[in-house]
């Protein structure tokens, strides 16, 4: 049973981006300056290029809409690309120019495994979908989507734990609730010293041509319990997540609460033991993240991705020639040096994509209301 979907498209360098949602309740105000804010959100951070001085992401609603109200039909989005201007020429839709063609893969990237299995000689036909510029239209589905959960006072947030070799022990972090401070730093760390040091190795990542991955880390806050189910695998709130996290270029791995860490400590140091005080069941941690089973257990929902280095490089690998058979260095695009703190937007808001759809599977009605009282009549 799948409520939410969400298809994108576009290229990178092509005339716009889009994407089409299905299945959101009718009777929702949606705001678009807040959409605009998050998209913004994804085109900051410290380590970024300088396509994002070209871009100024701004949302276009095509369909679904009316009076800024939602009308349950397919919402229908696009981002415009400024830069296509700049490369009509090769990307034009209908007649580009198609003879001057890549053929030297770079490695960590789509290209060589996409060029054999699209059978082309030409990588920018892989390069330009498989860029990280399409999180763009996702971060915009999961804005769209975050905005039904927080008026349903469910809220989202994210900070970054580690880039490269300076990082701060999540144990370390403030609460949740003092997060926000993370919207001020350069590179999305609430701890300034860490803050200080992630900078310095970025800015020698730049200078030596290379580039940087690194750890950020989700908190949603205030969801119900049960969403998600036990019953099926990909019902578990789990799988869900993992799959939009996953499917966010770089990202290389997801754990939920103490994650990795269980492997090393015994049973009773992992998982959370009941309590009742004031009457109420409550638990004394949240190693599990807030799932179990699969479903939200109305604990904090915490998990941590970890974003691998941007492969393209300024001072690029040895690569192979596919048309010549011979050694060289791997192609060069214009990239950035640390996208990490972009990466932690990006999941951020996709996480409510998901997040939305559990919520309407356990909750849902036709429109934004009827599913509120559908909410209210089950606590």
């Amino acid at each position: 049973m799948k409520r939410i979907q969400c298809i994108t498209a576009g290229e990178s360098h092509g005339p716009a981006l889009s994407v089409i949602i299905h299945g959101l309740p009718a009777g929702f105000r949606l705001n678009i300056d807040e959409i605009n804010h998050q998209l913004s959100r994804r085109q900051k951070g410290y380590g970024r290029g300088g396509r994002m001085a070209i871009e100024k992401d701004q949302v276009e609603i095509l369909s679904g809409l009316r009076n800024s109200m939602t009308l349950g039909s397919p919402l229908s989005c696009i981002i415009r690309n400024r830069d296509f201007e700049n490369w009509k020429k090769v990307m034009d839709p209908v007649q580009a120019d198609v003879s001057e063609k890549i053929s030297i893969p770079r490695p960590g990237h789509a290209d060589y495994a996409g060029m054999l299995k699209y059978k082309t000689d030409d990588l920018r036909n892989i390069l330009e979908r498989a860029s990280a510029r399409e999180t763009a239209v996702r971060t915009l589905a999961g804005a769209v989507c975050r905005q039904f959960l927080e008026n349903a006072g469910i809220s989202l947030h994210s900070v970054v734990t580690r880039i490269g070799p300076a990082g701060v022990d999540p144990d370390d972090l403030p609460p949740v609730t003092e997060w926000n401070r993370a919207e001020n730093s350069p590179v999305r760390c609430p701890d300034p010293k860490t803050e200080k040091r992630m900078m310095e190795v970025i800015d020698t990542a730049r200078k030596e041509g290379d580039s940087l991955g690194g750890l950020f880390r989700i908190a949603v806050q205030n969801l119900p319990v049960g969403l998600g189910s036990h019953t099926q695998w990909n019902e578990r709130l789990t799988s869900m997540i993992a799959a939009q996290i996953l499917g966010i270029p770089a990202i290389r791995g997801i754990e939920f609460g103490l994650g990795f860490k269980t492997a090393e400590i015994p049973g009773s140091l992992v998982h959370d033991p009941f309590e009742i005080k004031d009457g109420n069941i409550i638990r004394s941690t949240n190693h599990s993240g807030g799932i179990e089973g699969g479903m939200s257990n109305g604990c904090d929902l915490i998990f941590s991705a970890v974003m691998k280095p941007i492969p393209t490089l300024a001072k690029p690998l040895a690569s192979v020639d596919l048309k010549t058979g011979e050694k060289t260095s791997a192609h060069k695009e214009r990239t950035d040096s640390c996208a990490v703190p972009a990466a932690s937007v990006v999941a951020e808001n996709v996480t409510a994509i998901p997040l939305l759809e559990a919520f309407l599977i356990k909750f849902g009605g036709d429109s934004w209301d009827e599913t509120l009282k559908h909410r209210d009549a089950s606590q």
